[in-house]
C-alpha cells in the first residue's frame, strides 16, 4: 500500500472515531435534550461551519456555484434529505426499540448499502474507476462488511445483555413492525450523507478550484452546498419540539450551547475529513472509506461508553461480546484496506 492509500485509510479511520466519540458533550449538559442539541449542532454541522469556510477560502465561491450544474445540488441534496428523515426516524426508533436494536440495524444496513452502491452505481470523478462488486478487490471488500455485520450483531447482543444486567431492558412498542419498518428505513437512508459527497463532489470542487480555491477549502464547498436539504430538516423538526415543548429558553444555557457548538464542530470535522480520505484511498474510496470510517465510529461511540462508565459492573459474557465486536470491526477495517490494495 503506498503512502497515499495510506495516508487516506489513517484519515477516514480518525475521522470515524472522531465522529463516534463525537457525543461525549452530551454526557455533560444539565438541561439540553435531544431538541437542544440537534438543533445547535446541526446549524453549526451542516450550515455555519461548512458556509464559513467556503466563503472564506473559496474566492468568489458564489459565481463558481453558479457554473456548476442545478442538477448536481438537486442530487445532492436528495441525498442529504434522506440523511435528514434518517436522522429523524433514528431518534423516534431510540424512544421505541430501544438504543441496542436501532443502533445495530441502522449501522448495519446503512454500511451494506454505501460500500455496495458505489461499486455498482459509480460516483463522480475518480470514483466512476471503481471496481465491480464481483471483481477481487470488490469480493474482499464485501468480505469485510461481512465481518463487520458480524462485529454489528455482536454489539447489539452486548448491548442487549448489559441493559439485562442492568435491569434497564427497553420495553419494546406494541406496534413493533411499525417501529421496525421505521429502523429499516432509517438504516436505508442513513447512507444518503455520504453520497452527497461521492455523487456531487468532482464538478463543484472543480468549479471553486477554477476560481483559486484550494483543495480542502473546495471539499468543504461540497458539503456546504448539499447539506441544505437534510439540515433544515434536522432544524425544523428539533425547533418544532422546542415549540412543542415550550423549552427554547434552555438555549440560554451558554454550557450546554457551548458543549452542543463542540459536537457540531466534531460532525463537521469528521465528515470533512471523510470526504478528504475517500479521495486519498483513490478509485475504491468512495466504499472503503466509508466502510473503515462506519467501523471505526462503532468503535468511538463504545469508546465513549467505556469511559463514560456505561460498562462499570458488567463482566461476562456482555463485556466479552463487546471485545469480540471491536476485534471484528478492526479486522472488517484491515480487510477493506487490503481490498483497496488489490486495485
Amino acid at each position: 500500500m503506498d503512502l497515499s492509500l495510506l495516508s487516506g485509510a489513517l484519515i477516514v479511520v480518525f475521522a470515524g472515531l472522531f465522529l463516534g466519540s463525537g457525543g461525549w458533550p452530551i454526557k455533560l449538559m444539565k438541561r439540553a435534550k435531544y431538541e437542544h442539541f440537534g438543533f445547535v449542532s446541526i446549524l453549526a454541522s451542516a450550515f455555519i461551519g461548512p458556509w464559513m469556510v467556503t466563503l472564506l477560502f473559496c474566492p468568489n465561491a458564489m459565481q463558481a456555484y453558479k457554473s456548476v450544474d442545478t442538477a448536481v445540488f438537486i442530487k445532492a441534496n436528495l441525498f442529504s434529505m434522506a440523511w435528514g428523515v434518517a436522522n429523524i426516524l433514528c431518534m423516534k426508533s431510540l424512544m421505541r426499540i430501544g438504543f441496542c436494536l436501532t443502533g445495530g440495524i441502522i449501522t448495519g444496513i446503512g454500511v451494506s448499502i454505501g460500500v455496495t452502491l458505489p461499486m455498482v452505481f459509480k460516483g463522480s470523478g475518480l470514483f466512476r474507476n471503481a471496481p465491480a462488486p464481483t471483481s477481487p478487490a470488490g469480493l474482499i471488500v464485501l468480505g469485510g462488511v461481512i465481518m463487520m455485520m458480524l462485529g454489528v450483531i455482536a454489539s447489539l447482543l452486548a448491548g442487549v445483555g448489559r441493559d439485562k444486567m442492568l435491569q434497564k431492558a427497553q420495553k419494546i412498542s406494541r406496534n413493533f413492525i411499525v417501529s421496525l419498518l421505521m429502523v429499516v428505513l432509517g438504516g436505508i437512508l442513513s447512507a444518503g450523507v455520504s453520497f452527497v459527497f461521492i455523487y456531487s463532489q468532482e464538478p463543484i470542487v472543480a468549479a471553486m478550484k477554477s476560481y483559486g480555491a484550494g483543495e480542502i477549502p473546495a471539499n468543504f464547498a461540497v458539503w456546504a452546498a448539499g447539506l441544505v436539504a437534510g439540515g433544515l430538516i434536522n432544524l425544523i423538526y428539533t425547533a418544532w419540539l422546542m415549540t412543542k415543548n415550550k423549552s427554547w429558553n434552555i438555549l440560554c444555557s451558554l454550557k450546554d450551547s457551548g458543549l452542543s457548538i463542540i459536537m457540531g464542530i466534531n460532525i463537521m470535522l469528521a465528515i470533512a475529513l471523510t470526504g478528504k480520505g475517500m479521495l486519498m484511498l483513490g478509485a475504491f474510496g468512495a466504499s472503503v472509506g466509508l466502510g473503515i470510517q462506519q467501523a471505526m465510529q462503532m468503535i468511538g461511540s463504545q469508546s465513549v461508553g467505556f469511559i463514560g462508565g456505561e460498562w462499570h459492573g458488567i463482566y461476562g459474557k456482555p463485556r466479552n461480546q463487546m471485545y469480540a465486536s471491536i476485534a471484528l470491526l478492526i479486522f472488517a477495517a484491515i480487510i477493506m484496506a487490503c481490498g483497496n490494495g488489490c486495485i
